[in-house]
């Protein structure tokens, strides 16, 4: 981030920005929460949730805090001043990742990499996974785009995505709680739906402020509950001590797909010159595809045992 706040070519944004910030942040993400894996297990989801609140004040704080930064600092200064922020809670935060069960190094294998992607329970939860992080961010990149395009204030538009994310923080903790009352996985469904529901009745025929603000409040509460989740299912149909192996191959998969979003959704804007219908459909469809990946994955474990915790 350093490096970012002193770039002034693009290729200097790619490296600091796109490469090396990405690559910190992705091994500090696998890294702490697979740790915190080892810990739990009955209250696991609800954990996570509480864990994971940490994304969604964050995305509600410094977007506010970055905005009044970069008015009166300018972008160099705005920049410098998060990366502060971050390194002071990082020394806080990263004295805590620790793992209950001692390391134990083995000779790299190919094939413990391989061998999750040959179980039919991980393959359809990292492919409903991968489906919906291909268009999970979508509404985050355009809902401000969009709710511009329809007649919205730009000042009431700018706290749409702090609406989101505030609304993601409670996302993370109430279905949490439920999931670990009612199973992970089924939890895991019904918020997709729900998510996959909301866009195709709310977020496509919404054209008012009304519409579009409640949408932005539940689909932050569906995101949230998806993100928290994601872990907790790994782990319960893991090996304890291949999580990191795992939740590593997973995040890989997820990565590519949300790779290829943002130019599938500029693709789909483009080509319907400003307007979003296509890409609001796309979005929830693939949302819905991905809920029955996840259907599949829980039929695989338990068949149609509709009353089944899972």
């Amino acid at each position: 981030m350093m490096m970012c706040s002193i770039s002034t070519e693009y290729y200097q944004f790619i490296l600091s920005q796109g490469v090396c910030t990405s690559l910190g942040d992705a091994a500090l993400f696998t890294a702490s929460l697979s740790t915190a894996s080892t810990w739990l297990y009955k209250k696991r989801a609800f954990a996570f949730g509480i864990l994971l609140t940490g994304t969604s004040i964050g995305g509600v704080v410094m977007p506010i805090c970055l905005e009044h930064l970069l008015n009166s600092l300018g972008f160099g200064w705005a920049i410098r001043v998060c990366t502060f922020i971050n390194l002071a809670l990082l020394a806080i935060a990263l004295p805590t990742v620790t793992s209950r069960l001692p390391p134990a190094p083995k000779p790299v294998s190919v094939m413990d990499n391989i061998r999750p992607l040959k179980e039919i329970p991980f393959l359809t939860l990292s492919g409903g996974c991968a489906l919906f992080y291909l268009i999970m961010y979508l509404p985050f990149n355009y809902i401000i785009v969009q709710a511009e395009y329809e007649g919205m204030s730009t000042v009431l538009a700018g706290y749409l995505i702090p609406i989101l994310n505030g609304a993601s923080l409670f996302g993370c903790i109430i279905p949490g709680i439920a999931a670990d009352m009612m199973g992970r996985l089924d939890t895991m469904i019904a918020m997709c739906a729900f998510a996959g529901i909301i866009v195709l009745t709310l977020w496509l025929p919404g054209t008012s402020n009304a519409p579009i603000i409640i949408f932005s409040a539940l689909y932050g509460l569906a995101s949230g509950a998806f993100i928290s989740l994601i872990l907790p299912l790994t782990a319960q149909i893991s090996d304890i001590r291949e999580i990191g192996v795992r939740s590593g191959m997973l995040w890989l998969i997820v990565a590519i797909a949300a790779l290829v979003a943002s130019p599938i959704g500029g693709a789909l804007e483009a080509r319907e010159e400003g307007a979003f219908v296509g890409l609001q459909v796309f979005a929830g469809a693939t949302m819905l595809i991905g809920t029955g990946l996840f259907v599949v994955c829980r039929w695989y474990l338990v068949g149609w045992k509709l009353f089944l915790k899972v």
